[in-house]
């Protein structure tokens, strides 16, 4: 199984680079992992919605060129649909099972996904409805992504 990564920016903070890397090294034993940075675009504050849009979109281009044409996309936004770490387990175990064995997860930068990118999606997943930096965002799909393995394979997990 290939599962891909794209988040928005640079991981700038020690402690999650040591976790994401952490779980990167926990993950070879269950798929090719591959982890790939966008740039992000500079979003002052006070933007008009026009220029939210239009940052979203040139980030969302950029996105979208490092998705391989035959891999199912799974979005995190806020508004997706909600599944507990069991339901998780089963919609990567269902996907595999039918066939598909290249999953690209993606994390919008901090004004979130264009529609370009939500209408390539294939599902949209949300952690919860609250917001999360998206630097901490890659760590806890990571952890989350590992332990649908886990689950999946019947390994015991720390809880």
């Amino acid at each position: 199984m290939n599962i891909r990564i794209i988040g928005v920016g640079k991981i700038k903070e020690k402690y999650i680079q040591l976790g994401i890397d952490e779980f990167k090294k926990r993950l070879k034993n269950y798929c090719n992992l591959q982890i790939i940075e966008v740039k992000d675009e500079r979003a002052p504050e006070n933007l008009s919605d026009r220029e939210m849009e239009i940052i979203k979109e040139k980030e969302g281009e950029r996105i979208l060129a490092k998705i391989p044409q035959n891999s199912f996309i799974i979005s995190l936004e806020i508004s997706g649909k909600q599944l507990s770490s069991d339901d998780l387990s089963k919609k990567m175990e269902e996907l595999m099972v039918s066939g598909i064995n290249d999953i690209t997860f993606i994390i919008g930068g901090s004004l979130g996904l264009s529609k370009e990118v939500l209408k390539r999606s294939h599902f949209k997943l949300s952690f919860s409805k609250m917001t999360f930096p998206h630097q901490l965002m890659r760590l806890i799909l990571l952890e989350q992504i590992y332990r649908g393995f886990k689950i999946m394979k019947g390994e015991p997990y720390h809880k």
